[in-house]
């Protein structure tokens, strides 16, 4: 190990040549970043630069190895349905928890070089969470494996640049075999199980998710909050919200609860300023004949219309009320169309010449039921259109897939849940703070790897599905040059790691589980809950394929990038003080 002990500095002189008053300055001896000036007596400054610790080879490789093992220890202690809490101390109460990746991104080691290595699994963890939802656990162990393995064989004069081409190609091929075998997920039973297995064996939680998921259908969305009860419960937002509410009080309907609420409503979309009546009086003439509610979402309703509306409700010859359009710019357009599709409507756009004053009656929107407070409103309704809607629908999904904005996917996936059928919000409740937050993870976890099933379809689950993939590198083997072979064994070995622990941490020999596993047919696995050897699929345990996908992509592409790495640099650590070595030891030897 190279360190670079010596402290640079860097002096500052005035120059004897003065222009104008002011002094030239020269500047000797520059070096590296992150300088702590000092003022020196007479105009001078000193500039002194942190030191780095350089290790290479084999000592940089084992301090990396040292860090990753410790994280991905305390990370594998909670896979499985048997597996155990950890506690994190944090601010406020300590958290008791079984969720991979906020252990992961909870853990800072003391040594630098260790913490380094444990930075590149909490990268995994995190970019799985961010990908699947869930899986954060089985890619640790994953991408620890791969990298235990591949730096064996580093040090043993392998070429790590052929070996992490062998590790990617093999991966690839893998990925592909997987998607053949995965299959679509089958009714509630499907996700009701996934669920369940997701949220460590929590049969209730897993009820929950299925109940929610069928209210809101496959394209909803599903939002946890703290409930302030011990309850646990299920609230579906059934229709579309807007965060508009009622222009004017004066349009309640319901002065108790100071909502509009209306039943079988007419519906006129524009992104106009309405200000004159007489843009809205042959519309409001022609409804006024239909006896029917009108609501009207316009950009702003003001001045003379605003007042005859107003007047003309409370004297009981009009049932109407006026709210502002949704959303800003762009997304206000697109999302008076959506409202549009859902209720039949012809949106009355002004960049397109449609006036207000010649709309028809069949150019309005027919709402079941409209519910309007002072900050929102609900429009249910009935489509008009099934296929419009489903070809909206679809159109979203696609401009989410392309997107790469967090805000965009958000408002997106909110669009989508709003024209398909709602959004249902699961309230925790728990006896104290401790246990609602580890429900909550769970509940969370829940809810991405049923989304991620029936995106991509479900596998048998308790590390199985790995297991029998192991089994397909032999002849992907046979395609890849010489020295490449090298990164296929480490992936059909790594393949084994999870289900091995999860056998461990129920109390069995992971190696005897394995080998029986293998020798079986694809669905064949150990449940480890029973302590049985059965179909897993026909048992209920099943993963989503995308989950297992995530985990083996985002651990070999870390473990990858570790293999051909040969140096590391950290900053040096600085001696202790005399002042904070005294003031430690008047603390009676804690440190400060």
């Amino acid at each position: 190990m190279a360190s670079t002990n010596a402290i640079s500095s860097v002096y500052v002189l005035p120059s004897p040549l003065k222009r104008g008053g002011s002094r030239n300055w020269e500047v000797r001896g520059f070096q590296q970043r992150r300088a702590v000036v000092r003022r020196q007596p007479k105009n001078q400054f000193l500039v002194r630069a942190s030191a780095k610790d350089i290790a290479f080879d084999q000592k940089s490789r084992s301090a990396m190895q040292s860090g990753i093992d410790k994280l991905a220890d305390a990370v594998g202690l909670t896979l499985g349905p048997r597996g155990r809490n950890v506690v994190l101390d944090e601010f406020g109460t300590p958290k008791v928890v079984n969720d991979g990746v906020t252990i992961a991104r909870a853990i800072e080691l003391p040594d630098a070089m260790e913490n380094a290595g444990a930075a590149l699994i909490r990268e995994v963890a995190s970019k799985t969470n961010d990908s699947a939802g869930d899986g954060t656990t089985t890619a640790s162990i994953l991408a620890r494996e791969i990298i235990k393995l591949g730096l064996l064989s580093v040090t043993s004069g392998a070429n790590p640049v052929s070996v992490k081409k062998g590790i990617d190609k093999t991966v690839q091929g893998l990925v592909d075999e997987l998607e053949k075998k995965s299959r679509p997920i089958k009714g509630r039973d499907d996700i009701q199980a996934i669920a369940t297995i997701s949220a460590g064996n929590d049969e209730s939680i897993g009820l929950m998710i299925a109940d929610a998921v069928d209210k809101v259908g496959p394209d909803g969305v599903l939002s946890i909050e703290s409930s302030s009860s011990f309850e646990t419960t299920i609230d579906v937002e059934e229709g579309m919200e807007i965060d508009r509410g009622y222009i004017s009080p004066q349009f309640v309907t319901n002065p108790e609860k100071l909502l509009v609420e209306f039943e079988n409503a007419r519906v006129l979309i524009t992104d106009q300023k309405i200000s004159a009546i007489k843009d809205i009086i042959p519309l409001l003439e022609k409804t006024t004949q239909l006896r029917a509610p009108l609501l009207i979402i316009a950009e702003d309703v003001t001045g003379e219309a605003l007042a005859t509306l107003v007047v003309n409700k409370l004297r009981g010859v009009l049932n109407v009320a006026a709210i502002k359009a949704p959303g800003f710019g762009e997304r206000r357009k697109a999302l008076l169309q959506d409202i549009a599709i859902l209720t039949g409507a012809e949106y009355q756009a002004a960049d397109l010449g449609l006036l207000i004053e010649n709309t028809d009656i069949d150019q309005l929107g027919v709402a079941r039921k409209i519910t309007i407070s002072k900050d929102s409103t609900t429009i249910i309704a009935d489509a008009a259109t099934k296929d419009e809607l489903q070809s909206r629908i679809a159109q979203l999904k696609k401009e989410l897939s392309e997107t790469d904005s967090v805000y965009d996917s958000e408002k997106l996936a909110e669009r989508i849940a709003k024209l398909s059928g709602g959004v249902a919000v699961i309230k925790v409740g728990a006896a104290t703070e401790t246990e609602l937050e580890d429900r909550k993870l769970r509940i969370e976890d829940a809810k991405n790897a049923t989304f991620a099933a029936i995106e991509e379809g479900i596998v048998p689950g308790g590390g199985a599905a790995l297991v029998h993939l192991s089994t397909y590198v032999p002849a992907i083997k046979e395609k890849l040059e010489a020295e490449e072979r090298l990164g296929a064994d480490i992936i059909q070995r790594a393949l084994l790691a999870p289900a091995a622990l999860i056998a461990q941490n129920a109390g069995v020999e992971g190696e005897v589980v394995v080998e029986k596993v293998k020798a079986g047919e694809w669905e064949f696995g150990y449940n480890a809950m029973t302590d049985k050897y059965e179909n897993l699929v026909e048992a209920g345990v099943i993963d989503p394929a995308k989950v297992t996908r995530c985990a083996l992509q985002n651990a070999a592409s870390v473990a990858g990038m570790v293999l051909t790495t040969q140096a590391i640099v950290v900053e040096k650590r600085k001696p202790k003080t005399a002042a904070a070595a005294a003031a430690a030891a008047g603390a009676g030897g804690y440190s400060v």
